[in-house]
C-alpha cells in the first residue's frame, strides 16, 4: 500500500464528505458475536452523546468524480478540483486500521457518481459486504444510497448497512430542477419507497423467525440543503413532514448551504445561511416528531418563517397565550409537553411525581424544569415564581433579557478562570 497516496486520497475525499451532515445515527443494535470487530449499540453518531461521550465515524467519499453538474456541489463535474477515488479494498483497509487504533467506531460512506448509479452503488455495497463477511466487523455502517440504483442492490445494501439514506438535496422539486436539472426527483423517491416496504417486511419476518437477517436496523434518513434555493421554512417543514409520514424516515437533516461556488443560480458568496436558522429547523423537527406538534402549528402560509430570536416552542406558546397558564398538577401530558422549559423526560416525570402529591416550584426544579421559561405559562402548588397578565411581546423581551444576562455572566466567569 502506498501510504502517501492513500493519505492524499483520504485528505481529498474526507474534505469532500464534510458537506454531508446526515451521519448521525440511532437505533442500531448490531451485537458483536463470534469475537468480531466493533459493536454498534443504540447507534453511533459523529457527535457527543447525552452522557458526554464522543463517538466518531470514518466519514469519506468513495470518489469525488461525478457525472452530474449540480450547481451547489463542490464535486460537480465542471468544478476544477483535484479528483481522487478509493478502491473498495482501500476503504475496507482504512476502516479496519482506524478501528484497531481506536480512531473510529464505524463508517459513513458516500460517493460521487461515476459511470452510472448501479456501478457506484455496487462498490459501496461491496465495501460493507467485505467488512461484515470477511472481517466480521460489527461496528456501525451508514451507506449513502445512490438515486437510480436497482432494487437488487438496495436490498443487498440493507443486509450489510445499519442505516441507508437517499439525499433529497433540495426541499422541493422546483428547487432541484433549478440547480440540478440532470437529476430526477422520482429517482430519489423510488428507492425511499422500496426501503420503507423492505424494512416493514423484514421487521415482520423477524417477529416470526428470530434468525431472519436484519435489514437496515437503524432505518433510513435523508438530507435537504437549506438556503441554496428560495424555499421558506414552511415549505421545508411541509416537505419533511410528508417524507416522515409516507416513508417512515428516522431523520431528516437540514444542511445550511455553504457558498463555495460561483453560479448565477446560487446565492452570492457572502450570503451564508445563518447557523441559527438550521438550528431552528432542527428544533421544529423535534417538536413534530416527539412533542405532538403539527407543521401548521409551527409555521404556515401566513407565518412562513421561524422566529430566529426564540425557539419554535416558545414562539408557539406566545402566539397561543389563551391556552395558558396551565395547572401543572392537573394538565394532561400532551399539554404539559407544549410548555416552554419542559422537555420530554421532565413532562413524563411530572405526570408520575404528582400522583404522590401536589408539585411546587422546588419539586419542578429538581425534575429539571427551566423555571425562567415555564413560569410564564404554568402555576403549581406555590406562587413564588409566577408572572401574570403579560403580553406575548413582554414575555419574549423578558426571556431574551434573561438569556443575555445569563450568557454575559457565564462569559465573565470563564474569563476570570484565565
Amino acid at each position: 500500500m502506498n501510504v502517501d497516496r492513500i493519505t492524499e486520497k483520504l485528505n481529498i475525499l474526507a474534505d469532500a464528505a464534510k458537506y454531508d451532515v446526515s451521519c448521525a445515527s440511532s437505533g442500531s443494535k448490531r451485537k458483536n458475536e463470534n469475537k468480531g470487530l466493533g459493536n454498534a449499540s443504540n447507534g453511533i453518531c459523529h457527535s457527543y452523546t447525552e452522557d458526554g461521550r464522543c463517538v466518531s465515524l470514518l466519514k469519506i467519499l468513495l470518489t469525488n468524480h461525478c457525472i452530474y453538474d449540480c450547481a451547489y456541489c463542490v464535486s460537480r463535474k465542471s468544478n476544477d478540483i483535484k479528483r481522487a477515488a478509493f478502491t473498495v479494498q482501500e476503504v475496507v483497509d482504512l476502516t479496519i486500521n482506524f478501528y484497531r487504533r481506536n480512531y473510529i467506531e464505524g463508517l459513513f460512506l458516500s460517493s460521487g457518481i461515476f459511470k452510472n448509479a448501479d456501478y457506484t452503488m455496487e462498490r459501496l455495497v461491496l465495501v460493507a459486504k467485505k467488512l461484515r463477511t470477511e472481517h466480521n466487523f460489527n461496528g456501525y455502517i451508514h451507506l449513502k444510497s445512490i438515486p437510480g440504483a436497482s432494487d437488487e442492490l438496495m436490498r443487498e445494501a440493507g443486509l450489510y448497512a445499519d442505516r441507508l439514506s437517499v439525499n433529497l438535496e433540495m426541499p422541493t422539486e422546483e428547487g432541484l430542477k433549478l440547480l440540478a436539472p440532470d437529476k430526477n426527483r422520482q429517482d430519489m423517491i423510488q428507492p425511499m419507497g422500496f426501503l420503507k416496504n423492505e424494512i416493514i417486511q423484514r421487521t415482520e419476518e423477524k417477529k416470526i423467525f428470530k434468525k431472519a437477517p436484519m435489514f437496515a436496523p437503524a432505518g433510513q434518513s435523508t438530507q435537504m440543503i437549506i438556503g441554496a434555493t428560495p424555499e421558506n421554512d414552511n415549505q421545508i417543514l411541509q416537505s419533511a413532514n410528508y417524507f416522515y409520514k409516507n416513508f417512515r424516515l428516522r431523520r431528516v437533516y437540514y444542511s445550511g448551504y455553504v457558498p463555495v461556488l460561483t453560479d448565477s443560480r446560487l446565492p452570492a458568496l457572502n450570503t451564508a445561511v445563518p447557523m441559527v436558522r438550521e438550528n431552528r429547523l432542527y428544533q421544529a423537527d423535534w417538536l413534530m416528531r416527539f412533542y405532538g406538534f403539527t407543521v401548521n402549528e409551527i409555521v404556515n402560509q401566513n407565518q412562513p418563517h421561524l422566529d430566529l430570536d426564540i425557539d419554535p416552542k416558545l414562539s408557539w406558546a406566545i402566539r397561543n397565550l389563551h391556552i395558558f397558564p396551565l395547572d401543572i398538577n392537573k394538565a394532561d401530558l400532551q399539554l404539559i409537553l407544549r410548555v416552554p422549559g419542559i422537555g420530554l423526560q421532565s413532562a413524563q416525570k411530572i405526570v408520575s411525581a404528582r400522583m404522590f402529591g401536589k408539585l411546587g416550584w422546588d419539586q419542578l426544579k429538581k425534575i429539571g424544569v427551566a423555571i425562567n421559561r415555564a413560569r410564564y405559562f404554568i402555576f403549581c402548588n406555590s406562587r413564588d415564581y409566577e408572572r401574570r397578565d403579560l403580553t406575548g411581546t413582554k414575555i419574549k423581551q423578558f426571556i431574551l433579557a434573561e438569556s443575555t444576562s445569563k450568557y454575559l455572566k457565564n462569559s465573565t466567569t470563564q474569563l476570570s478562570i484565565f
